[in-house]
């Protein structure tokens, strides 16, 4: 793992790279056949970034390598008229979480989901989830950093962590 990558809250003047974060964090099962990036703009998908910053349950960190954000791990709670896929309540924040390929499988992702759930543990919040794909390598990550399955279906796995 590269030791020189910082952990650091994204700056506002950053906000718009959460559009390459988010397709990243898609899960691409056929390298072959990628999923277009079109589908950030599906309402459901766009609930992860649109206007982000602007409401209170709104944080980010990244992971910054010599100045360029390599990965994020952002939370909201999309609670309005479109609910995320990992939506439980108005207030439990959804976890999102990428990284740029090159930088997978070195345990940036872990050290970023440490920093996330310290953070949202400073901030008070009781619990927070996530929705992952039974496939997805990733699914091992989140068991690992004590997150539980509470529903599931024939693809994915709505996941919860408890805070306190």
């Amino acid at each position: 793992m590269k030791s020189n990558i910082l952990i650091r809250e994204i700056l506002p003047s950053e906000i718009h790279k959460l559009e390459d974060m988010l397709y990243q964090a898609i899960y691409q099962p056929d390298e072959n056949n990628l999923i277009p990036r079109s589908v950030l703009k599906i309402p459901e998908v766009a609930a992860y970034i649109k206007d982000f910053g602007k409401r209170t349950d709104d944080h980010c960190l990244v992971a910054d390598l010599d100045d360029k954000i390599i990965g994020a791990v952002w939370v909201r709670v999309i609670s309005s008229e479109i609910k995320g896929f990992g939506y439980i309540d108005d207030q439990t924040p959804e976890f999102a979480i990428s990284l740029f390929k090159e930088y997978r499988r070195q345990g940036i992702g872990t050290r970023l989901m440490i920093k996330m759930i310290e953070h949202l543990r400073k901030a008070g919040y009781k619990q927070t989830s996530l929705s992952v794909q039974k496939e997805n390598y990733a699914v091992k990550l989140y068991f690992k950093m004590g997150f539980k399955v509470i529903r599931e279906n024939d693809e994915d796995y709505l996941m919860i962590l408890d805070l306190y």
